[in-house]
């Protein structure tokens, strides 16, 4: 007689959460100010303005953008700044830095924003496969916010995971 396969890991109250759920789609762009400096090395303010003046900012609508300076050149604060503001009419984050710190500061403002009421008292498990360019510092934020209300925290797949937390009893 054939007994019936029950996939316990289904029946469980197991709860996974996989941050590429929560991805946000649209371009990353990094944005580099490197070519309007004269001879990449100087900032002239006046020349400057006008490159940030004539810049076709619109086709960063829906975008996240990294603005950078990618050459050995002091740059006032205030140079980035100015490209932001143009740039945050159109783009959904705009930061100064790179596409890790990008994505970085896109996933804390997401798992900040997160209600996590339903993995109170649960076992969680934090998947760790993903096509997403997920920053390990997301996964420091989703454990600062999952470690003081579930019951376990595990990381990978359900037939596969590492024990990272357990609530004291």
């Amino acid at each position: 007689m054939e007994e019936e396969i029950i996939n316990r890991v289904a029946n469980s109250k197991l709860k996974t959460f996989d941050l590429e759920e929560i991805y946000p789609e649209g371009e990353r762009v990094l944005f580099d100010i490197k070519d309007w400096l004269f001879e990449e090395i100087i900032l002239k303010e006046k020349d400057f303005r006008e490159a940030v003046l004539k810049h076709d900012w619109s086709k960063y609508q829906n975008s996240f953008v990294a603005v950078t300076c990618s050459v050995d050149a002091i740059v006032p604060s205030w140079a980035f700044m100015l490209v932001a503001s143009e740039l945050t009419p159109f783009a959904n984050k705009v930061v100064v830095g790179n596409l890790e710190l990008l994505e970085t500061v896109i996933y804390q403002e997401l798992i900040g924003f997160l209600d996590f009421k339903s993995f109170e008292n649960l076992p969680v498990i934090i998947k760790g496969c993903s096509e997403k360019p997920i920053p390990a510092s997301a996964f420091a934020f989703l454990i600062a916010k999952l470690q003081p209300i579930a019951r376990s925290i595990l990381f990978g797949e359900a037939c596969s995971t590492v024990p990272l937390y357990k609530m004291k009893k």
